[in-house]
């Protein structure tokens, strides 16, 4: 099932001298980003919230905050991500994210086609089949749509101020 965001936010990265990113929020927020171990991203903002970004399955997300709370996106191609929140983001940096804010505003969107939205909540054994299918994506070689690059590698930082891609919405 799909339906319009509630609120669509862009933002832009920056790559930083210690090969963490800068990420710079439509709203006003900004928030720095490393890599962690595995696939795994962590985030602090400059509103004092921190916490974690997890890749699960083919194109989805977990967003683990500090305090507890969680979120799941569903990456959509183009640089886009739809939270459970009902939040659109869009990545102004990479090309994908580009290529699709420009689709979207010769096409009112159409041309980029539905998001289905991502699950409320998952279980720790639905987000642990996840996780390995994730890995096993990772091995084969294989990255679906998920904004983790050409090569399904969310690998090293890049010079165009994120991972190969998106990084995680």
């Amino acid at each position: 099932m799909s339906q319009p965001p509630r609120r669509e936010i862009t933002y832009t990265d920056e790559l930083l001298a210690d090969r963490s990113v800068h990420r710079r929020y439509s709203d006003g927020r900004a928030e720095w980003r490393s890599r962690g171990t595995g696939r795994v991203v962590h985030w602090r903002d400059d509103r004092g919230a921190h916490g974690t970004d997890e890749p699960l399955g083919r194109d989805l997300v977990k967003r683990a905050y500090a305090d507890g709370r969680v979120l799941y996106g569903r990456e959509g191609g183009w640089g886009r991500t739809l939270w459970s929140d009902g939040v659109l983001t869009v990545n102004r940096t990479s090309v994908g994210g580009r290529a699709g804010v420009a689709v979207a505003a010769v096409a009112g969107g159409v041309a980029l086609g539905a998001i289905a939205l991502p699950p409320a909540v998952l279980g720790a054994d639905e987000e642990e089949a996840l996780r390995r299918e994730a890995e096993a994506q990772v091995g084969a070689g294989g990255g679906g749509d998920s904004g983790a690059g050409e090569d399904g590698d969310y690998g090293d930082w890049d010079d165009t101020g994120g991972f190969d891609d998106d990084d995680f919405g």
